[in-house]
């Protein structure tokens, strides 16, 4: 295999999304399908939450990946108050969701951690999302589209849902699942090092 051609990390997610937005910074990288318990600890800030979700999901490829590569791990929750909005479990879940967030302002947290055997670097991006008012109609019709299902918060910006959307404050790539440039920037550094 020439060097350009080489392994540089592993990516511990299976989301599509992820998936394309770490291509879109050119690394050369495989997948590892992990099974990582999402459970927020009781007391547990929301902040802390997504970071160690984060880190746990690069420890946990650590341990499976069958290079000592790097491996990338990332979570994203949205925010309200101190609400924390995962993946709805069913449309009352997703409709509960989705009507406290209209006309409001939330935030999305996305933590990206970098692991490897001797240490795991993890960086929070939070960007404030404000929602235009939604009503129950369009509400059910986006349910019905089948996008809000494995979603955090219910929706994906970068999808049907983009239209809720009035304004960003912060990073959209980091709403749709992974910060690019805070990415970039820890896998650079991390290259750099290994270099």
């Amino acid at each position: 295999m020439s060097k350009h051609n080489e392994l540089q990390l592993y990516l511990a997610s299976g989301s599509p999304r992820r998936r394309e937005l770490l291509t879109q910074l050119g690394y050369r990288f495989e997948v590892l399908r992990l099974d990582v318990p999402e459970q927020r600890l009781e007391g547990e800030k929301p902040q802390d939450y997504v970071c160690r979700l984060a880190r746990d999901k690069a420890m946990a490829g650590l341990t499976v990946a069958p290079t000592p590569l790097p491996v990338l791990g990332s979570d994203t929750i949205v925010v309200l108050g101190d609400r924390v909005l995962e993946k709805p479990s069913d449309l009352f879940d997703a409709k509960d969701m989705l009507e406290a967030l209209s006309g409001r302002v939330h935030q999305v947290m996305t933590a990206v951690a970098l692991a490897t055997p001797e240490r795991c670097d993890v960086r929070l991006v939070t960007t404030n999302v404000a929602f235009r008012k939604l009503d129950e109609a369009e509400i059910e019709a986006y349910w019905r589209t089948g996008e809000p299902c494995d979603k955090a918060g219910a929706y994906g910006i970068q999808g049907i849902a983009g239209k809720f959307v009035s304004r960003i404050e912060g990073s959209y790539s980091a709403v749709v699942g992974l910060p690019l440039l805070e990415t970039d920037l820890l896998i650079k550094a991390h290259l750099e090092q290994a270099g």
